[in-house]
């Protein structure tokens, strides 16, 4: 932007009085007019230039992170959501996510940013590890992590693709069962195809579970309001715990209609209650 200032001024001189009478006066203002243009026209093709080579999402990860080690836990916090927010999803980012959060005091979200991360590219030792160690330090059950025995099912399912598995066994039984016809002689595409139709059929199942599921949602505050409807002036129900996971049964604008571990149901804000199907906008709402 500063080259691109001082490149402006090439081809234009201000105005000298005096010089050339009214016809050099009105000449100077004309070339003036042509400069102003000219500097326009540069600071357009460096604003579309800078936007061309704008950062990638490794080096906005990278930048992230050292905010987040220079001391600056929240402009970290910020990119990571950023990045998640425009598609840019991996098991390091939400794992970053987590440990800036969880530095700054801030369980609930930690605990969604690792329960996302889970739902994105599954979770090894490591993550399971730091998952029941939010579990502990936020004073939560086993159960109020795992609300919906469905919900972790619909999660691998989605996870390993089990709808495509499903749909390629069957494939492979359709093709067994027209080769047992052409080749009446041999003995192993009847077998093969009842088998892979017995397998597409049970993994089709489990895939199904997903439709069966209710989402689930992360509270990512510390006492969060249960209330009784979709709005700011509603009575309060009770109060939700932080890190607590709980079904979404429904959503009405910026609310969403949860059951907490006790079975009461209410509605929470969505800024307040982060849903593991998805992720947050890349700025909180208000601000």
């Amino acid at each position: 932007m500063r080259r691109g200032a001082r490149g402006a001024g090439l081809g234009f001189r201000p105005p000298v009085d005096g010089l050339g009478g009214p016809g050099g006066g009105s000449l100077s203002r004309a070339q003036e007019r042509a400069g102003v243009r000219v500097a326009a026209a540069a600071l357009a093709m460096l604003l579309v230039a800078a936007g061309a080579m704008a950062t990638t999402p490794q080096e906005r990860f990278k930048t992230a992170t050292q905010h987040v080690q220079a001391g600056d836990v929240q402009k970290g916090i910020a990119i990571y959501r950023e990045l998640a927010a425009s598609g840019a999803e991996s098991e390091s980012l939400y794992w970053n996510w987590a440990q800036a959060a969880s530095s700054k005091g801030a369980l609930g979200e930690a605990l969604w940013a690792l329960l996302r991360g889970r739902e994105v590219e599954g979770a090894d030792a490591t993550v399971r590890r730091e998952i029941e160690r939010l579990r502990q330090a936020a004073n939560l059950d086993t159960a109020e992590l795992a609300p919906d025995p469905i919900a972790g099912l619909a999660s691998a399912a989605r996870r390993l693709h089990l709808d495509l598995l499903a749909a390629a066994l069957l494939l492979v039984s359709l093709a067994a069962h027209a080769l047992a016809r052409a080749l009446p002689l041999a003995r192993w595409p009847i077998p093969t195809a009842w088998l892979a139709l017995v397998l597409g059929l049970a993994l089709g199942v489990v895939a199904l579970a997903e439709m069966l599921a209710n989402p689930t949602a992360v509270v990512v505050r510390r006492g969060v309001p249960l209330a009784d409807a979709a709005s700011p002036s509603a009575s309060v129900l009770a109060t939700l715990r932080e890190g607590e996971v709980v079904p979404v049964l429904g959503a009405s604008g910026a609310y969403l209609r949860v059951q907490d571990s006790s079975g009461a149901r209410g509605w929470v804000t969505a800024q307040d209650v982060w849903r593991l199907d998805c992720t947050p906008a890349a700025s909180p709402p208000g601000t």
